[in-house]
């Protein structure tokens, strides 16, 4: 029996989508594209979708739609993957990390508010909090601490759409509906709830930034008459542009996704809901089978509105957890290795020490098998696994 932390579920009617997709007309840049992206819009309740190449992808275009400069601050959380961060320094800036509250794992605002406080306003352009492992950040307290400081906000959402966390006027508000942040990226990598293969999607209700970012995602590329800047003769037309012309208006990227990912990504998105139900399932089922047991140092737990892309338990033995599940065919995981502490982060300054929830964090930290297809059996081998692991050390 192998079970691992993540696995993407792929049916018959994914398959079909997919192949009808490729018997049409279009492999990329087809009508699948925008389908996709009005029906993840609605699906999150923003008024603009953006379909890309990867997460990754989508972060950088959203630097890049901010005009993050050479030596621009941003704020961002240790405990993340390092795109959230990379992202920063793709286009010159520079990241600087915040800690972590170590009851939800999210990065802490009174640790932003602390790094803003130390500065003279105008220090820091932006913040790229992160709803990790699909526990959605209290975006309406950052939008107002960003109002204070003139700074932007880009959500990462990748662990989290379906996710939710519920406003001061007791509102829920939808991870990515674009109502606190400027920007809001997803990624449907095959271990995250939407599976494309590889694909992104970026959400805003800004239009100008959803235009700007179609173009920056395709070579910063226009196609459109009342876009262009040279003239119709120039372009080798009569009294109009003809149909060949284009033009390049800005430094862009290739970062777009094709159709038949599209395709697949439309089908998954079919079943997300019944995806985030039985995960939260899983969630409750972990829950009850830890609270209390005096080997677990902090969990994930049930809380309203998280998306469970991850189920977290901190243990003190971590390694010989690890090592211990793989020996039963358990293929747990870490998410994640601080990323102020990567060798390419400390070359700027960062050390040990400097984040110490985050540090602590990462010492004990351990996410077991989540996804929809989870059976009850393998989730109670997965437990009684752990549960003798900790009886055997006694």
């Amino acid at each position: 029996m192998n079970i691992p932390y993540g696995r993407q579920n792929i049916t018959d009617e994914d398959i079909k989508s997919v192949i009808e997709t490729l018997q049409s007309d279009y492999l990329t840049q087809g009508p699948k594209i925008l389908e996709f992206e009005q029906a993840f819009a609605k699906y999150v309740g923003a008024k603009y979708a953006v379909a890309n190449a990867n997460g990754t992808a989508a972060l950088h275009l959203c630097a890049m739609a901010l005009d993050v400069k050479e030596g621009q601050k941003v704020i961002t959380t240790p405990i993340t993957f390092a795109a959230s961060a990379n992202c920063v320094r793709y286009c010159g800036g520079e990241v600087v990390f915040g800690d972590i509250d170590p009851e939800t794992y999210l990065l802490d605002i009174n640790s932003v508010r602390k790094l803003l406080e130390a500065s003279p306003k105008g220090t820091y352009q932006g913040i790229i909090p992160v709803d990790f492992a699909g526990r959605a950040v209290d975006l309406e307290a950052y939008k107002k601490l960003a109002d204070e400081y003139g700074l932007w906000i880009i959500e990462d959402a990748c662990h989290a759409p379906g996710g939710y966390f519920t406003d001061s006027k007791g509102q829920q508000q939808n991870c990515g509906n674009g109502n606190f942040a400027e920007l809001a990226i997803f990624s449907f990598h095959p271990v995250k709830h939407i599976a494309c293969g590889e694909g992104g999607m970026i959400t805003t209700n800004d239009e100008a930034l959803y235009k700007k970012l179609l173009k920056l995602r395709t070579h910063g590329i226009v196609k459109s008459d009342d876009l262009y800047t040279n003239s119709i003769a120039f372009a080798g037309g009569d009294d109009k542009y003809p149909l060949w012309y284009m033009e390049m208006q800005d430094l862009g990227y290739n970062y777009r996704l094709t159709d038949f990912q599209a395709a697949l990504g439309l089908s998954q998105l079919s079943r997300a809901n019944a995806g985030i139900d039985r995960r939260r399932q899983i969630a409750a089922t972990y829950f009850e089978a830890f609270n209390g047991k005096n080997y677990i140092q902090g969990q994930s737990g049930v809380v309203e509105g998280h998306a469970y892309h991850l189920y977290i338990i901190e243990i003190e033995d971590r390694l010989g957890l690890y090592n211990y599940l793989r020996e039963q065919g358990i293929y747990a995981q870490i998410h994640y290795i601080p990323c102020h502490l990567m060798p390419y982060y400390r070359q700027f300054g960062w050390k040990e020490g400097d984040r110490p929830f985050s540090e602590a964090y990462y010492k004990q930290c351990i996410s077991l098998p989540m996804y929809p297809t989870l059976s009850e059996a393998q989730q109670e081998f997965v437990i009684a696994s752990i549960d003798q692991f900790h009886a055997a050390k006694k």
